[in-house]
């Protein structure tokens, strides 16, 4: 199936989502890497409030290039998923209700996308000056020093994804080989 949703996600976008389903994305979602992930967790460890708000918002693991001229964002794709592996469960465990990557999860995320509900996206890897062409804009809301790894809000029309892992557990990943083997 294909989709166009809005983002910030709702309930109801996630419950319909199958693994396999292209969607557009049209809203707000943010960018954080390792970096950003490592401070999240340890302000979380300290008590203190996260820089900005998970509750059904998405993030995308992804360090921009520098902007061209008249562009918000330089190239923007995505980087890979199983680096931020260690600090998702807690972040969908506190409502964060959608992640934008490549490649393989594993069975910690897994158990948490099902748990709360969620859903994991994967951008096609190598189109990243495509990818930015659905940017409009792009804001750094945290930890600017990290450069390319701040965390970034923005606002995007149309992105392109593709459903890996849907709120029951099913993985295109692995659906995909089974699939493939049998014909």
């Amino acid at each position: 199936m294909e989709y166009r949703i809005e983002a910030p996600l709702k309930k109801e976008d996630t419950e319909k989502l199958k693994s396999g389903d292209y969607v557009y994305i049209t809203g707000t979602i943010y960018v954080a890497r390792d970096a950003a992930h490592k401070r999240m967790d340890d302000l979380l460890k300290e008590g203190k409030e996260l820089p900005i708000e998970l509750k059904d918002n998405i993030i995308y693991y992804m360090g921009p290039s520098p902007a061209r001229e008249g562009r918000p964002i330089g190239s923007a794709g995505p980087t890979t998923a199983s680096r931020m592996d260690k600090y998702a469960p807690k972040l969908l465990d506190l409502g964060l209700k959608g992640m934008i990557g490549k490649g393989k999860r594993t069975q910690e995320v897994k158990d948490a996308i099902v748990r709360n509900g969620c859903v994991y996206f994967a951008a096609v890897g190598g189109a990243g000056a495509l990818l930015s062409k659905a940017i409009t804009s792009s804001e750094v809301v945290a930890y600017e020093d990290l450069g390319a790894e701040a965390i970034r809000k923005l606002e995007v029309k149309d992105f392109p994804v593709i459903v890996v892992i849907d709120k029951d557990g099913n993985n295109l990943y692995e659906t995909a080989i089974k699939e493939y083997c049998e014909e």
